[in-house]
């Protein structure tokens, strides 16, 4: 028959034992997890430790973390080993006296030991417990089942399966996992849990709330440098070696600090490794970047790769909503504005620029207002042993975003004719399952500018098509809660609202990946057509598109 267990503080259900070993494996749909750290628990009348097998032999990797659960009270401590001599730590004297379990009736034999079955359901997770009382335990290998018995036995949902290998009985605890000698402060579970998070990675912080406006009175403010009457901000930040097959995220926080209107943003890497760089431009004049001239009779300044010079690698587009934060007092009906806008793209596939290296990072909102935007961005670094082979070889080929504007940088308008842009490049040594990995937005104009019409993008290699595709964004209307200022129309939508090509206010635009297959030794050429529109009185079109190809030369 079922019956409701319900865990109570009890002293006397099981005579007191010796102490105890317990190891646990782990498998997944019935499959045993490869290069696992097994799960170790030692047991006796006094406490319950759950720790694994590499902290005991001093090989564990940080972070990890210890359970010690007083088997008086019931108490525990969570221990976590952030660092060498850095510790987190949390006590709880209360969640284990609240656990809850149907026992079943069910029964069946673990390692020789009669177990019954015990579930209960977490988070939507259902979790099966098989527990022994044929030895004078209680433990688990974890937190939850500690009193039913010894639990021999874990599954959740049916196919991820902690279970017990061996149950031995040992004469005392290795002194590598006993609670460190020294006084650790204990914090709430939360603050807990976010060190342990933010110990599993690296974060490297770059700028801080920091103001990007248009000013007449520009001002370097330490190690950060500013452009472009404001509108540019650039840091050099050395980089870690980063292992092949770890994950590089871009994180930005953005807020209005007076704007009111959507701006199209940019988060950047100079390459400084040939004789000219775009740090020239910033530093000198624009005049100093070598010109595109596609025929059409103007000068667009540091777009495209030469021989001396290399063009931004851009890291992540994205787009200021309408003023959030700084106009969140606009009210309307059934509307709670967001505070400030938050930003986050995988990059990894750039390791290769940034791994073991000294560089320039930078960040730019084109606008005219005194007060501006602020910003915060990081750079975090994940470890991961993915099988995936990473590629090896980076080239940035061309980036039309106008980063400089503020400072007389040439808007993309070189698509308004037949050519458009056209870049040529010398490989060294062949490049195999090359990419490209493109970014375009269309912007400009009003409801016929290309901001609003469906415009074809089309890429030639080597004179032939390699891919078309019409980038367009139909979800603006999801982030109408971080754009206070958007204009209401009398159709019932907001400015925001209004679908473009490929970006909405409040979005990243990510990068689109063209497999251009394996590339030989030697020169290619590489093009992109976009039918742009005619200009209309003093309104008229542009296309920010950037670059980078991608691949291995192994």
């Amino acid at each position: 028959m079922k019956t409701i267990f319900a865990l109570l503080f009890s002293a006397a259900l099981f005579a007191q034992p010796g102490l105890y070993k317990i190891t646990y494996l782990k498998s997944s749909n019935g499959s045993l997890i490869d290069k696992q750290d097994p799960v170790v628990v030692f047991a006796d009348a006094n406490q319950t430790i759950v720790t694994s097998r590499e902290a005991i032999d001093k090989k564990a990797t940080y972070p990890y973390e210890s359970i010690y659960i007083n088997r008086q009270d019931f108490s525990y401590r969570q221990l976590a080993h952030l660092s060498a001599g850095n510790f987190a730590l949390m006590t709880d004297s209360t969640s284990i006296g609240k656990q809850t379990f149907e026992i079943t009736g069910q029964t069946k034999t673990i390692l020789g030991y009669r177990c019954e079955l015990a579930k209960t359901v977490i988070n939507s997770n259902t979790i099966e417990l098989w527990f022994t009382r044929d030895l004078p335990l209680r433990a688990a290998p974890g937190v939850l089942g500690t009193m039913l018995g010894l639990v021999l036995e874990v599954t959740r949902n049916g196919n991820f399966t902690t279970l017990a290998t061996s149950v031995e009985p040992v004469t005392a605890i290795p002194a590598s996992v006993a609670f460190p000698k020294q006084k650790i402060p204990a914090t709430d579970a939360l603050t807990y849990r976010d060190q342990v998070w933010k110990s599993r990675f690296t974060t490297l912080p770059v700028f801080k709330k920091q103001v990007v406006n248009f000013t007449d009175n520009v001002k370097h403010q330490g190690d950060i440098r500013r452009f472009a009457s404001g509108t540019v901000i650039v840091k050099k930040i050395r980089i870690p070696e980063i292992k092949p097959g770890s994950q590089v995220f871009v994180n930005l926080t953005e807020q209005s600090n007076g704007d009111a209107y959507d701006r199209t943003g940019s988060v950047f890497i100079i390459p400084t490794d040939r004789k000219l760089s775009f740090l020239n431009g910033l530093e000198e004049t624009i005049k100093t970047l070598p010109v595109y001239d596609n025929g059409n009779g103007k000068a667009y300044q540091g777009v495209a790769l030469t021989p001396d010079y290399l063009p931004l690698v851009e890291l992540m587009r994205f787009f200021t909503p309408f003023g959030i934060s700084h106009y969140n007092t606009i009210k309307l009906k059934n509307r709670v504005w967001q505070d400030s806008v938050y930003f986050r793209q995988d990059i990894s596939d750039l390791r290769p620029m940034l791994s073991g290296k000294e560089v320039w990072i930078g960040a730019q909102i084109g606008n005219y207002d005194k007060g501006g935007h602020r910003v915060s961005l990081d750079l975090t670094i994940h470890p991961d042993n993915s099988s995936v082979n990473p590629e090896n070889f980076v080239l940035p080929l061309f980036n039309t975003n106008n980063v400089m504007e503020m400072a007389g940088q040439e808007y993309g308008t070189m698509f308004n004719v037949d050519k458009g842009l056209e870049v040529t490049f010398t490989l060294t040594a062949a490049v195999k399952d090359a990419k490209l990995r493109y970014i375009t937005t269309g912007h400009g104009g009003w409801e016929n500018g290309d901001e609003f019409v469906k415009k074809k993008n089309t890429l030639f290699l080597n004179g032939k098509q390699v891919f078309s595709f019409v980038p367009w964004r139909t979800d603006c209307g999801s982030y109408r809660t971080f754009n206070p200022a958007s204009g209401n129309f009398d159709n019932g939508l907001s400015s925001s609202d209004y679908s473009r090509s490929n970006w909405c206010p409040g979005m990243v635009t990510y990068p689109v990946y063209i497999d251009l297959g394996n590339l030989e030794a030697g020169e290619h050429t590489i093009q992109v057509k976009i039918p742009m529109g005619k200009p209309e009185g003093t309104s008229f079109s542009a296309w920010n598109v950037s670059g980078v190809l991608l691949g291995n030369t192994n």
